[in-house]
């Protein structure tokens, strides 16, 4: 994602391509950050407060300091009205020496994957004491994601080392069984994703039974259909797992067409 705007606290709006992180931060040297990226629609965050939230939440685990929320938010405002592009993607960055938002274009490629379906493939996840937390420790995420590039798939789906599903690198996973949506329990070390809480309301409004649970990986392969959710992302079917074919079916049309509603977009 190409960086549009950038912002600092303390400094406000900048150029993008201003340093704001020093060589000592321990965002940078350990990892000790957290951060929050949400889509933004006709210049609106999507569920800011809960996000904000969260990112206070990650915050409290890693020991940092919490967040200011009204001047992050003011933060926002700013370096969205800089780079003047109605549909984008905002981000909070949060480290012991600073806060940032930044606002970059959206993924080009977002609607051609959402036609197509993303193809998963697995991977067994040894999760750690950061798990649920929106951490800037995320090389293992990115490690998983390019190695399921590498074997010809779009991304990785986490598994625990007894085969029970539980999240994406950066999203969350979701089947359909009948007229029943299932999701892997927030109990196991998975996000909170916010698009999940807001898809939970929006399918049982769609007359879809929501069911959150320990999974095996063998019944989300069997499933009618599977999907993830993310901000970013909204709700991208999938088209494959370990190359085996999943059908497309309705509810993932259905929410991401109920979620563009709720968002107010086109």
């Amino acid at each position: 994602m190409s960086l549009l705007a950038l912002a600092q606290l303390g400094r406000g709006v900048v150029p993008p391509d201003t340093p704001v992180l020093r060589a000592d931060d321990e965002g940078v040297l350990r990892g000790r950050a957290v951060f929050e990226t949400l889509r933004v629609y006709d210049g609106r965050p999507f569920e800011l407060h809960p996000h904000l939230d969260r990112l206070a939440a990650s915050a409290e685990r890693l020991r940092l300091p919490a967040p200011p929320e009204t001047e992050l938010m003011s933060l926002a405002h700013d370096a969205l009205a800089a780079a003047d592009e109605p549909d984008c993607v905002l981000r909070f960055l949060w480290t012991p020496s600073t806060g940032l938002a930044l606002v970059s274009a959206l993924p080009e490629s977002l609607e051609a994957e959402r036609a197509r379906g993303v193809r998963l493939r697995t991977t067994v996840w040894p999760t750690g004491a950061l798990a649920g937390a929106k951490s800037t420790s995320y090389a293992a995420n990115m490690l998983a994601q390019s190695e399921a590039h590498e074997h010809d798939a779009d991304d990785a789906l986490f598994v625990s080392a007894d085969g029970i599903v539980l999240e994406a690198p950066t999203a969350n996973v979701w089947f359909r069984e009948d007229r029943t949506l299932r999701t892997p329990s927030l109990e196991l070390p998975v996000l909170a994703g916010v698009t999940r809480g807001v898809l939970m309301t929006l399918a049982a409004d769609l007359g879809f039974g929501v069911e959150e649970g320990r999974y095996p990986l063998e019944r989300l392969v069997q499933a009618d259909e599977v999907f993830l959710s993310s901000s970013v992302r909204e709700v991208m079917p999938a088209c494959a797992v370990d190359a085996r074919p999943v059908a497309p079916g309705p509810a993932a049309v259905e929410l991401q067409r109920a979620l563009r509603g709720y968002t107010g977009a086109r």
